[in-house]
């Protein structure tokens, strides 16, 4: 089966064509590529149509399309056949991720209007987390609170998570059982997630992609009170989303997002690039002990997504707080991105045989695991 993969963020959209009926390592990519959106809603919608103009002749129709939808609410457990229904819940849960839901909901409408009939799934990055125990999920807030508004930790990242962990079973040829693993997906937006016997049993983010690790431009975790203060204060509501997603993380500690930048700061010994190194990987670190804690012991703490696979400025910096607890890093291997590298997959170990638990570098692959799920969804048996 050939699926369209669409992929939106909050400024552009990542599409690759997808064929599901490959080897044992994934689907082929027959296509890709990356469309920035416009800032006028009516030149986006052009945009995405070209796109899928562009797709359809120079590789014919596909036999499906699967988009990557950020947040599901209570609704949505598993991928889901899109309908009208459905855009329609996805555009009402855009308040709890006012950055990506509209866009997805954007494409399915535009890719419905050029094709109409062409099956659609919706695969929800909250899936995989809805697992997560009560303990874990809800907040101690009022009963009435709670029922009223949709307050609970949903989890974030659950395409990439889950298929890291997938990977890694197979890389460590782990036959019986299921996976118990810490699983952190660093890139501009970051999560950790504690899977046990391959179920999500709890995550750093929470309603929203605004908890937890220390982000591009997220704050994560903070004292409540501050948001009181700066309200107090004069700030709008609007002001102070904006300073917490958009103006705080690595960029309100280092002046920069950019990973490579803070690294090559940090390695001139820039204050603020320190600090922002050594804060997001303090905090990292915290969260894999006590997830560690809450699998029972891991079989493998991963790295995945863009900066937890290429940054070994991260990896070290964060495992050397573990290394009290018996996490002992290969620096070699760290360094050189095909040590200990399985040819299949992509998967390599940056820990040494003595480190209490393996550390892998699991390459992420959400439009794979996408095409995956979509095709599995619509009956397919040529994955």
């Amino acid at each position: 089966m050939r699926v369209l993969v669409l992929n939106p963020g909050s400024s552009s959209l990542k599409y690759h064509l997808r064929d599901t009926a490959c080897t044992p390592t994934g689907n082929a990519v027959l296509h890709s590529g990356q469309l920035e959106w416009a800032d006028d809603q009516e030149d986006r919608g052009g945009s995405l149509r070209r796109v899928l103009q562009e797709v359809e002749r120079d590789f014919g129709r596909p036999d499906a399309i699967g988009h990557r939808v950020v947040h599901g609410g209570e609704s949505y457990t598993s991928p889901v056949s899109v309908t009208n229904d459905v855009i329609a819940m996805i555009r009402s849960l855009g308040t709890l991720a006012p950055l990506h839901n509209a866009s997805s909901a954007d494409c399915m409408e535009a890719a419905a209007d050029l094709w109409p009939g062409l099956p659609q799934v919706a695969v929800f990055d909250t899936s995989f987390h809805r697992s997560i125990p009560d303990f874990a999920s809800r907040y101690a807030v009022p009963e009435n609170a709670y029922m009223a508004h949709p307050i609970r930790r949903y989890g974030f990242h659950g395409i990439s998570v889950e298929l890291a962990c997938r990977d890694a079973k197979g890389f460590l040829a782990k036959q019986t059982g299921s996976l118990n693993a810490v699983v952190a997906h660093i890139g501009n937006g970051a999560s950790v997630t504690a899977v046990k016997a391959g179920r999500s049993v709890d995550t750093s983010m929470g309603m929203t992609p605004l908890e937890g690790l220390v982000m591009g431009t997220r704050c994560g975790d903070l004292d409540p009170a501050l948001v009181l203060l700066m309200l107090g204060e004069g700030a709008t509501a609007s002001d102070v989303d904006d300073i917490l997603n958009h103006r705080s993380g690595l960029l309100s500690l280092a002046g920069t997002a950019d990973m490579r930048t803070i690294a090559a700061g940090f390695h001139r010994g820039d204050p603020g690039a320190v600090l922002a190194v050594q804060a997001s990987s303090y905090r990292l670190a915290k969260y894999i002990a006590a997830y560690a804690m809450a699998v029972g012991g891991p079989d493998a703490v991963i790295f995945t997504g863009g900066i937890g696979e290429n940054s070994a400025l991260y990896r070290a910096a964060t495992l050397e707080w573990l290394r009290p607890l018996g996490y002992a890093l290969d620096e070699d291997a760290n360094r050189d991105e095909d040590a200990n590298q399985s040819d299949r997959t992509g998967i390599r170990t940056v820990s040494t045989t003595a480190s209490a638990v393996p550390v892998l570098v699991v390459p992420s692959d959400e439009e794979r695991a996408i095409a995956e799920s979509t095709a599995s969804l619509l009956g397919s048996d040529k994955k």
